[in-house]
C-alpha cells in the first residue's frame, strides 16, 4: 500500500504540473512535435507535378508505370520516458533531490502528452530495466506515470544507458518521441545512442546538483559513492583539491555534451537549484526555429 504521504506528494505535483503546462507549455509542446510526424497511408499512380522522390520504386516496376508513395500526417504520437532511478539520483544539496526534481519533470512531459491526445509510456532503470509501463492515454494512466516516478524501490544501482536503450528498442515497434531523464552518470553508450536517435527522436534531460560542479568549502570530508558505495575523504579546504574537482567534472560535461552533439541528440540541461521553467522554454523555442528553417 502506497505511504499516506506519498499520496500527498502525488497529489502536490499533479496540481503544480498540470497547472505549468496548461499556462506555460501546452503550446509550446504542440508547435514542437504535432505534426512533424508522417505516417504511410497509400500508394496512387503518379501525376504531373508530383515529386519524384516519392515514387515507389517496387510497385512501380511491378505495375509497368508510376506509383508514388501518399503519407499523412500522424494525428497521435507516443511520448516515452526514460526515468533514471539509480542511486546517484538520489543526492541533492539544495532546493530537493535530483530524483524529485525527475519525477516533476517526467509529470510535465506526461501531462503535455495527454492534453494533446499522445500516448505516454515511461521505463525505468538503474542498470536493470527496473519498470516498464506501456504507452496509453487518460488521465489515471498518468497518474501511474507520475506514482511511479515518485513511489519506487529499484533493485539496482548503478546507471547503465546501453541496456536501457536496447530494451526500448525491443519493446517499441513505432517511432517514438523519447526522454532520458538521467544524471547520466554512466559510460560508453555513444553507439547505441546513435542507432536509437535514428529510430526515435531522443531528447536527452541532464539533472545536476551544484554540488556535483564544484566543492563547497567544509574542511575534511567522508564521502561515498552512491552507485558503488566506494569511500573517499576529501579535504575541501585545500584550494588544489577543489580545483581539481571542478576541472575534472568541466571535462566531463564537455565530453557529455560533445557526445550528444556527435550523435544529433538534442539536450536539456536542468540544476536542483534552479527553475526548469526557463530551460524547457529554450528548448522549445529552439525546436520551433529548427522546425521553421525546415
Amino acid at each position: 500500500m502506497i505511504p499516506k504521504e506519498i499520496i500527498r506528494k502525488i497529489r502536490r505535483i499533479q496540481i503544480t504540473t498540470s497547472r505549468k503546462v496548461t499556462d506555460v507549455f501546452a503550446g509550446q509542446y504542440q508547435s514542437v512535435f504535432k505534426g512533424v510526424g508522417m505516417e504511410f497511408d497509400e500508394v496512387r499512380e503518379y501525376l504531373p507535378g508530383d515529386e519524384i522522390r516519392s515514387i515507389d520504386w517496387n510497385v512501380t516496376a511491378r505495375m509497368g508505370h508510376p506509383y508514388i508513395k501518399k503519407f499523412v500526417e500522424e494525428r497521435e504520437l507516443t511520448i516515452m520516458i526514460l526515468l533514471d532511478v539509480s542511486m546517484s539520483c538520489r543526492f541533492g544539496t539544495v532546493g530537493r533531490i535530483k530524483s524529485d526534481l525527475a519525477a516533476e519533470l517526467c509529470s510535465v512531459i506526461a501531462f503535455s502528452a495527454i492534453q494533446n491526445n499522445d500516448k505516454v509510456g515511461m521505463l525505468t532503470f538503474t542498470d536493470l530495466v527496473e519498470k516498464y509501463i506501456p504507452p496509453r492515454k487518460g488521465m489515471r494512466h498518468v497518474l501511474r506515470v507520475i506514482r511511479e516516478a515518485i513511489y519506487n524501490v529499484p533493485k539496482g544501482t548503478r546507471t547503465d544507458i546501453n541496456n536501457i536503450l536496447e530494451h526500448l528498442n525491443r519493446v517499441t515497434t513505432r517511432r517514438t518521441i523519447t526522454f532520458i531523464v538521467s544524471d547520466f552518470f554512466a559510460s560508453d553508450f555513444k553507439k547505441i545512442l546513435s542507432v536509437t536517435n535514428k529510430r526515435h527522436d531522443v531528447i536527452a534531460v541532464t539533472i545536476t546538483d551544484p554540488a556535483e560542479l564544484q566543492l563547497p568549502e567544509s574542511g575534511i570530508v567522508k564521502l561515498h559513492d552512491a552507485e558503488t558505495n566506494a569511500p573517499y575523504v576529501i579535504d575541501t579546504s585545500d584550494p588544489e583539491a577543489r580545483n581539481l574537482y571542478k576541472r575534472r567534472t568541466e571535462e566531463m560535461i564537455a565530453g557529455r555534451e560533445e557526445l550528444f552533439r556527435s550523435v544529433n541528440v538534442d539536450s536539456i540541461d536542468i540544476r536542483t537549484d534552479q527553475s526548469y521553467v526557463e530551460p524547457l522554454i529554450r528548448f522549445f523555442r529552439m525546436r520551433e526555429r529548427r522546425l521553421v528553417r525546415g
